[in-house]
């Protein structure tokens, strides 16, 4: 994928921290990354990818027939091996890998035996693999040959310098013959990249018919390597799908439902209505966010009384203006830190009303908020939020907090839905991760508490589409957990179009697994089975369903006879996006394999939808396809979806009779004769 216009200014606009780190590329590239696109930043990366992935997946694909996934064919891991005849371009390439977050591989001791044995005494006897500039063709072959046998890398980078002591062309050659004796004793093989310097068209045409990527430059190559890895990341995160409901923790969701239609109801305009310090408080309590309690005051004195015992506990306190019209409260000298008297408080509370009136005449001012002061040296101060976008909705952003957060930049975004290990990974990508760990007399910070808490603002945006907007910054993180500081929060009103369980956000770009819709329900003989969504590693399940599948049937619902049920024919039933398309599988209880599947893909207006199911022959006329069907309905009937509508062979005597009890009116294909469409209208 290419986009151009990376550097528009399109945050400038925005009312907080948060929406301001969200700018628009930044989330294209979050969306990008969570759809599985590489990312190329201009036209030579663009056709290098192209040129890496296309060599590199037309050599899996031989494999595909022996059980091989293709998402996993092209690269196992991400551990790079370089061989060359030069030390400074291999150190050249090492840096490159460096710089791009690669994992230099490392040499087993059985690999190292047997290149010590094979090559002269004057190698590196290190990675990379340098086997001196007189390397022959012999040399470059038996090295590449032991590199590719090593189970410590997963691709060999091979480097070529000219030199007067060898011919290029022969060592192109020799790796070639090595890279195609690997294909043949191993399957997937492992990818070979190769850059021949000056080695021109020639070098080119050989490494293009054995389907070896071969590049200008190292850096090139390197970035080609790191094309591969970040294909395979992608494809992984793709089988990712966190759940519609949460699994790690309770919401309160009931609490939070009146916070925020008060918030909507007090509101007048067209723009956000930001909730009150102790709304927010209570909607993040409600989730099991940390925050510091806060306590209005109308008053100076009203503030000293608020402040009184907390500085009866020694503790000091935080003053802020409240005021629905003002986001930023430091910038009208809103704020005062670290107050230990009553004298310093009440000061400080006539101070920030006077400053706040003089800034913004116009503006509703309800008072001062009352805050415990929070100190944890050894913290670290992050900023965590949800930001709105346009185009894609909710979007979760993380990264290093403060009052500097735009100067500083340091932020990471992801689409929701979340789960940890997603949560995880959006932290790594930040340069604060680093500084999340321990160092010197720090101890690290606790970082399954900071990615629960984004897990935690991700199910708040998924249950409450009203919220457009949440800035929580600082959030302090240390050993103990983490505390918002200071937090706002936006709302905006929302109709919701659709009923049933699986209504959620309908805002968000990734809908998540709808998990309510499981179901253990039990066949007419007493049979337990478990009915839920399908899930893309239910690709394990269909082998043995379809064995267990007649041809005959399998020609009922596909109209034609399937020979070979692959991977890339199976994923497009298991990989589906819970928006447009749904489909429930059936499992029985006690031996775990799956019985039947019923799906259905709505139009691009999501007015009406088109279904199929199968079932296992053995299980016709025992009421599953009946149960699975009834579900479907049910299902299409919460979406809001007017008609479902499905293609029927005539001679599919068995299916037409249930489309007529469940109510399906049966009209002739107008144009196919063999073909009737079963039509059941949902609208009540």
């Amino acid at each position: 994928m290419i986009k151009s216009g990376r550097h528009a200014e399109g945050a400038k606009a925005a009312m907080t921290h948060t929406g301001a780190l969200a700018g628009s590329d930044a989330v294209y590239d979050a969306a990008f990354r969570r759809a599985g696109f590489i990312r190329a930043l201009d036209l030579d990366e663009l056709f290098a990818a192209a040129e890496t992935l296309g060599h590199v997946s037309a050599n899996a694909d031989t494999h595909i027939g022996a059980g091989v996934s293709p998402d996993d064919g092209l690269l196992a891991g991400d551990r790079l091996a370089i061989l060359t005849n030069g030390g400074g371009i291999g150190v050249l390439a090492v840096d490159r890998l460096a710089d791009l977050g690669g994992t230099l591989a490392e040499i087993s001791p059985t690999a190292m035996k047997a290149l010590d044995a094979a090559l002269p005494p004057i190698w590196s006897r290190a990675n990379p693999v340098d086997i001196a500039g007189d390397a022959d063709a012999a040399r470059y072959a038996v090295a590449l040959e032991h590199l590719l046998a090593d189970e410590e890398n997963d691709a060999v980078l091979v480097l070529n310098v000219p030199t007067a002591l060898a011919s290029a062309a022969d060592a192109a050659h020799a790796v070639v013959a090595a890279a195609e004796a690997h294909r043949c004793r191993m399957a997937p093989p492992k990818p070979v990249l190769a850059v021949w310097v000056g080695g021109g068209e020639r070098a080119s045409q050989v490494f293009d018919r054995a389907g070896i990527p071969d590049y200008a430059t190292e850096t090139e190559a390197v970035a080609g390597f790191m094309h591969l890895v970040q294909y395979r990341q992608s494809r992984r995160q793709l089988m990712a799908v966190p759940p519609s409901l949460p699994q790690d923790f309770v919401p309160d969701d009931g609490a939070v439902r009146p916070l925020i239609e008060a918030a909507l109801g007090e509101h007048s305009g067209d723009g956000y209505a930001w909730l009150d310090p102790i709304a927010i408080a209570k909607v993040l309590a409600a989730y099991g966010i940390a925050v510091t309690p806060a306590t209005l005051a109308g008053d100076p004195e009203a503030t000293v009384a608020a402040a009184r015992a907390h500085l009866a506990r020694g503790d000091a306190v935080v003053l802020k203006i409240q005021s629905p019209d003002i986001v930023h409260k430091s910038e009208v000298g809103g704020v005062r830190l670290n107050l230990t008297t009553e004298t310093a408080v009440r000061d400080a509370a006539a101070d920030i009303l006077r400053r706040a009136r003089a800034a913004k005449p116009n503006a509703r001012i309800a008072g001062v908020t009352v805050f415990p002061m929070v100190v944890r040296p050894k913290a670290r101060e992050l900023i965590v939020g949800i930001a709105d976008d346009p185009t894609f909705g909710p979007v979760i952003v993380f990264g290093q907090g403060g009052t500097a957060v735009e100067v500083i930049d340091d932020k990471a975004l992801a689409l929701p839905p979340l789960d940890l290990p997603l949560a995880r990974s959006l932290i790594a990508r930040t340069r604060v991760a680093r500084i999340l760990k321990a160092y010197r007399n720090v101890p690290a910070a606790d970082e399954t508490a900071i990615a629960l808490l984004l897990v935690k603002l991700a199910q708040l945006a998924a249950d409450f589409p009203e919220i457009r907007e949440i800035d929580l910054n600082p959030v302090l993180a240390d050993e103990t957990g983490v505390i918002a500081v200071d937090a706002r929060v936006a709302v905006v009103p929302f109709e919701r179009t659709r009923a049933g369980p699986l209504s959620g956000n309908p805002r968000f770009a990734i809908r998540p697994y709808p998990k309510a819709w499981e179901r253990h329900l039990a066949l007419p003989d007493g049979s337990k089975i478990f009915v839920r969504p399908i899930r893309p590693e239910d690709e394990a399940l269909y082998p043995a369903f379809m064995t267990a599948v007649t041809a005959d049937d399998v020609r009922l619902r596909f109209f034609a006879p399937i020979k070979e049920f692959s991977h890339g024919f199976i994923a497009r039933f298991t990989q589906i996006d819970y928006a447009r398309a749904m489909a429930f599988i059936a499992i029985e209880e006690a031996t775990a394999q799956m019985l039947g599947v019923v799906r259905m893909h709505a139009d691009s207006e999501y007015r009406t939808a088109e279904y199929a199911i199968l079932i296992r022959s053995d299980l016709k006329g025992h009421g599953l396809g009946w149960l699975l069907m009834e579900l479907m309905i049910e299902y299409a009937r919460a979406e809001g979806l007017e008609s479902i509508r499905g293609q029927v062979l005539q001679e599919n005597r068995t299916m037409l009779q249930m489309c007529r009890q469940l109510g399906f009116a049966i009209t002739p294909d107008p144009d196919e004769s063999s073909v009737v469409i079963a039509t059941l209208s949902l609208k009540s």
